[in-house]
Order: C-alpha cells, then structure tokens, then sequence
C-alpha cells in the first residue's frame, strides 16, 4: 500500500532513521536530518511545523510549506515539501514541489505515485499550476514529473523547469 502522511511533532524513530539513511543532499534536496540526533530530530519537527503556519516570507526565501512522507506497505520510502507559494528564488530553484526517494525504493514507480500523491495536496492549498525544478542530469526527475502532466518550460545551465497544472 502507498500513501502520504503529514509530518507530525509526534514521529518518531521510524522517520528519524529513515531520514538518517537518506543521503545528506542528493539532485538538490536536502535533507538537514541526516547526522543529527534524536533530539536535534525533535526540535527540527517543531520548525518544520512552524514553517506550515508561518504566513508570508521569513528571511525573504523561506515560504510556508507542508512536509509528507511517502510511506510504502507501513514503511517511512521518502519525504517532500510542499511551498505554499513561490518567491524569484523559488521561480529559479526549488519550485512548489521538492522530494526525494530512498535508494531502496527507486527505479519502482514510487517516485511518480509520491508526486502524484503530491499535487493532490498542492491542489488542495489552492495551488492550481505546480512549477517541480530537477537538475538537467537528474533525468529521473525529469520522467516522473512529466509522467505528471508535467512540461518543460525553461531551462538553464543547471536545471529544467516543469509547469504542471493541477
């Protein structure tokens, strides 16, 4: 079975070790759990959730957002965000979407059913055209947002730029 679920305050050893076996920063997440401990873990929780009832900008980059992970047959597979809007920066690099997969669980079709999973929720914070930005060489990236609805719009020296509307 595959789902989504919101981060809470309350997760536990089961994220926190999830998030300790996914790489440090990987095509451009990253992922700030890896390295730290328990406790550290806890107080991140509380940021990531502050960051979904914060309006508007904090230090002009950071925009609300909400934090899932993908969850397979019980099992914490991955984590993504979800920005409530977009800043220039965000236009640039970052977009609406940002996630990433475990190891373990690629080249599996997980990736494709987390976005999917994903917009889901986007559209329901009102979000109706969802901007995903991969690495030009992340071409894994690229497949499950097209197969997504999504298209190429703009690219750079360093990434693409997906518009999917939702």
């Amino acid at each position: 079975m595959i789902e989504i679920r919101k981060l809470s305050i309350d997760d536990s050893y089961d994220i926190y070790n999830f998030l300790q076996e996914l790489p440090k920063e990987e095509n451009g997440f990253n992922n700030r759990v890896n390295g730290m401990s328990f406790l550290e873990f806890k107080e991140w929780l509380l940021k990531k959730y502050d960051e979904e009832i914060q309006e508007g900008l904090v230090d002009g980059w950071r925009v609300p957002s909400t934090t899932y992970y993908l969850i397979v047959d019980g099992k914490p597979a991955g984590i993504g965000n979800i920005r409530h809007f977009l800043t220039d920066a965000l236009r640039i690099e970052g977009g609406h979407i940002g996630y990433a997969v475990s190891p373990n669980y690629r080249n599996k079709g997980y990736g494709k059913e987390f976005l999917k999973l994903m917009l889901i929720e986007a559209k329901k914070l009102g979000i109706s055209k969802v901007l995903v930005t991969a690495y030009i060489d992340n071409l894994a990236s690229q497949k499950v947002a097209i197969a997504n609805g999504g298209v190429i719009t703009d690219r750079d020296e360093k990434r693409v730029r997906i518009w999917i509307d939702n």
